[in-house]
C-alpha cells in the first residue's frame, strides 16, 4: 500500500513541477502511477490535499535547509534578512513552492487546509526558527514582552508581503522589504519604554 502512495506523491511532484497546480489533473496522475482514478481516492480526496502535502513537504526542506545554512549567533537583524531573502529566493527557484504567487490557486488550497487542520496549521516560519526566536529572547537580544508565537506571525506577515510585490511597486519591493525587515527586528529588539 506504502508504495501506491509514494508513486502518487512521485508523479504528482513530477506533473506539479511540470504543468502547475491548475494543469495537473489526477487523471495524468494516477496514469503515470500506474494506478486506477479510485486508488488516488484511497489516498487523497482530492488534487488539492495532494498538492498541499507535496508543497508543505517541499517549504519545510526548504526552511530547514536556510536554516542550516545560516549562523544563528548571528546579531538578529542580519539573520532573519538573510532567511527571508534566501527564502524567496528558494520560493522561486521551487516549481512548486513559486504556485505561492498564484493567489488564485493558493489563497483557495490555504484555505481548505486551515479549515480542515486549525489556524495555526499553516506556520510557514515555525520550527527551529521558533526555538531561536526563544533563545534571542532568554538572551536579553529580543524582547520577551511579545509571546515568541505572536513574533512568528510577524515574520510570516513579512514573507506574506513578497505576494503584494507589485502593488507595492516592484522597482521599490526588494529595498522596501530590506527596510521593512529592519524597522520590524529592531522594534522587536529595542525594550519597551
Amino acid at each position: 500500500m506504502r508504495d501506491k502512495k509514494e508513486e502518487i506523491l512521485k508523479y504528482g511532484r513530477e506533473l506539479f513541477c511540470s504543468k502547475g497546480f491548475k494543469d495537473t489533473n489526477v487523471a495524468d496522475i494516477t496514469e503515470l502511477a500506474g494506478i486506477g482514478v479510485g486508488t488516488f481516492y484511497n489516498y487523497y480526496s482530492s488534487k488539492d490535499k495532494l498538492f498541499m502535502e507535496i508543497f508543505l513537504d517541499e517549504n519545510v526542506k526548504l526552511k530547514k535547509s536556510i536554516m542550516e545554512s545560516i549562523d544563528p549567533e548571528d546579531e538578529p537583524v542580519k539573520l532573519i534578512k538573510e532567511f527571508l531573502s534566501r527564502n524567496i529566493s528558494g520560493m522561486n527557484a521551487n516549481p512548486i513552492l513559486k504556485q505561492w504567487y498564484n493567489r488564485d490557486v493558493f489563497i483557495r488550497l490555504e484555505q481548505q487546509y486551515r479549515e480542515e487542520n486549525g489556524n495555526n496549521a499553516v506556520d510557514f516560519l515555525y520550527g527551529n526558527s521558533a526555538e531561536l526566536v526563544k533563545k534571542w529572547q532568554a538572551e536579553g537580544k529580543m524582547r520577551d514582552d511579545i509571546d515568541s508565537e505572536f513574533i512568528m506571525a510577524i515574520f510570516a506577515a513579512i514573507i506574506n508581503i513578497d505576494t503584494h510585490k507589485e502593488e507595492i511597486g516592484i522597482q521599490f519591493f526588494p529595498r522596501i522589504l530590506d527596510y521593512f525587515t529592519e524597522f520590524v527586528m529592531k522594534g522587536l529588539m529595542d525594550s519597551p519604554k
